[in-house]
C-alpha cells in the first residue's frame, strides 16, 4: 500500500508540474506581439520608390569634342540632396562618368559635361535604380 501512495502522489506532482509549465507555455505565447502590418510610413516610402523617375534634356544635341554642355531635368520621388550621375553607353554597357550633381529642393538638376568620343552618344541620368529615358548628343 505504501508503494501505491507513492506512485500516486509522484503522478500527482508531475502532472501539476506539467498543468504548470502548459500555463506558463501559453502565458509566454500570449506575450509575444502579434505581427502587425507595415507602418503608414515604410507604405508612403514604398509607394514613393514606385513613382521615382528622372527626366534629362541636354543643352545642345550636337556640341564639339570636350566643349561644355549642360543637362538639366526633373525628380520625383529622390531625396533632395541626393546625387544624380551621368552615365553612357560604351560598348554595350552603361559606363558612369565623372558629371554628377546634388538634386535640389524642388527636384530639379543641372549637369555641366564634357565629351571627348566621337559620333553619336547614347546617355542617361542614374539616381540609383532610377534611370532617365536615353538622349543622344552627337560629338563632332
Amino acid at each position: 500500500m505504501m508503494v501505491s501512495k507513492r506512485r500516486s502522489l509522484r503522478i500527482a506532482v508531475v502532472g501539476a508540474l506539467g498543468a504548470a509549465s502548459l500555463a506558463l507555455a501559453g502565458t509566454a505565447m500570449a506575450a509575444t506581439p502579434a505581427p502587425h502590418a507595415a507602418s503608414p510610413v515604410a507604405a508612403a516610402h514604398k509607394a514613393q520608390a514606385a513613382k521615382a523617375g528622372i527626366t534629362a534634356k541636354p543643352s545642345a544635341s550636337s556640341v564639339r569634342a570636350w566643349q561644355l554642355f549642360r543637362v538639366t531635368g526633373q525628380t520625383t520621388g529622390l531625396t533632395a540632396g541626393s546625387k544624380v550621375t551621368l552615365q553612357q553607353k560604351q560598348h554595350g554597357k552603361w559606363v558612369t562618368l565623372p558629371a554628377s550633381a546634388p538634386i535640389a529642393r524642388n527636384g530639379s538638376y543641372s549637369l555641366g559635361v564634357k565629351l571627348g568620343l566621337k559620333g553619336k552618344n547614347d546617355l542617361r541620368v542614374v539616381n540609383g535604380n532610377t534611370a532617365s529615358q536615353v538622349f543622344n548628343v552627337t560629338v563632332r
